[in-house]
């Protein structure tokens, strides 16, 4: 095992950040910037003798703050849409920028992406051979509107199995919203080998939370069993595209019980690379990167479909709907989030 760090350009205020290397054994390099504690490399053995980095990215800070769609990034106070801009929390009701429309997407303005996460551990190995590091950020009380202070830490974790594992941990002020996630893109025929819909993908879902035109949850959950969003075996992503031409941005309710347990299993189709992703969220954002248009690393071209987002996380617009479970915490009661993606070859 190893671990490097190099200097990554600067965060939006200036502030130096540095990108992150971690190594195992078995071939495995996994970067992380101090720049909103993003992923910013996943390179994975590819069965010939080499590897693929299968995450898109950018090659400096400078690439991340030009664009949007929060590639590789931690997603904090909330992750994905709050109706309105708003939500009520104790007899308070707590206003949001409109971020997305009428509505707030993945919190902001001064996104968590853009600024530099302070250094809780240098990258080091541990005693049992694998490796690690954990970055940190203190979000102030009213930060991007929602109550009390947050500190913040993401632990990243490389396995000697080729096992990269996320722990987001939080502890606040006062009762607020805590609801993060990793938005990581994954393409497992390698970052710049554009369309993934020729991925396989199975869900550990057997339901799905139905939204409107705007994305916003209408509040019931339906079971997926005959519908487009069944996705329990696994399936061609590009097949589904007849009936759903925009591709999915849907959150779908896992079957773990809030268990650290497995929710999905991802296939390359051209080199045969596996991730299964576990996780004790509730739930699972699942976007197919419709949106994507971008220069990322190397100058690779990330257009429409050129790579997967597993967001897992709490159901979107929560705090509207008391059926769905509330990402709500209070002074001692932390939170916790743990991913794990599992790689290998099929």
């Amino acid at each position: 095992m190893s671990a490097h760090a190099r200097s990554f350009g600067s965060a939006r205020d200036g502030q130096g950040v540095r990108l992150l290397t971690l190594e195992n054994e078995g071939g495995m390099r996994v970067s992380v910037t101090t720049l909103g504690a993003i992923l910013q490399e996943v390179s994975v053995p590819n069965g010939n003798g080499g590897v693929t980095d299968v995450t898109l990215g950018y090659d400096d800070a400078h690439g991340y703050l030009s664009h949007g769609g929060s590639l590789g990034a931690v997603i904090g106070r909330n992750a994905n849409r709050i109706a309105g801009a708003s939500f009520e929390l104790g007899g308070t009701t707590h206003r949001l920028a409109k971020t997305h429309g009428a509505h707030n997407l993945h919190s902001g303005p001064h996104v968590w992406r853009e600024r530099a996460w302070d250094v809780v551990s240098e990258p080091a190995t541990l005693p049992d051979g694998s490796s690690s590091v954990c970055l940190g950020l203190t979000s102030r009380d009213g930060d991007q509107g929602f109550p009390g202070s947050a500190r913040v830490t993401a632990t990243y974790a490389l396995r000697l199995d080729n096992r990269l594992e996320l722990t987001l941990r939080a502890e606040v002020s006062r009762t607020t919203i805590v609801n993060l996630t990793s938005h990581a893109y994954w393409n497992l025929n390698g970052h710049a080998a554009g369309s993934a819909l020729g991925h396989r993908l199975s869900l550990d879902a057997c339901a799905y939370t139905p939204t409107d035109d705007e994305l916003i949850p209408t509040g019931r959950v339906e079971p997926v069993e005959g519908t487009i969003y069944d996705l329990r075996e696994p399936t061609v992503l590009s097949t589904r595209l007849i009936d759903l031409p925009q591709g999915y941005d849907t959150n779908f309710c896992l079957d773990n019980g809030e268990r650290f347990e497995r929710a999905a299993t991802l296939v390359g189709d051209e080199t045969g690379i596996t991730m299964e992703l576990f996780t004790d969220a509730p739930g699972l954002q699942l976007y197919t990167g419709g949106g994507l248009d971008a220069r990322g690393k190397g100058g690779a071209r990330y257009g429409a479909f050129g790579g997967i987002a597993l967001e897992p996380q709490f159901y979107p617009d929560a705090p509207h709907h008391r059926n769905f479970p509330q990402p709500v915490y209070a002074p001692g009661h932390p939170y916790l989030l743990r991913i794990a993606w599992a790689f290998g070859l099929a």
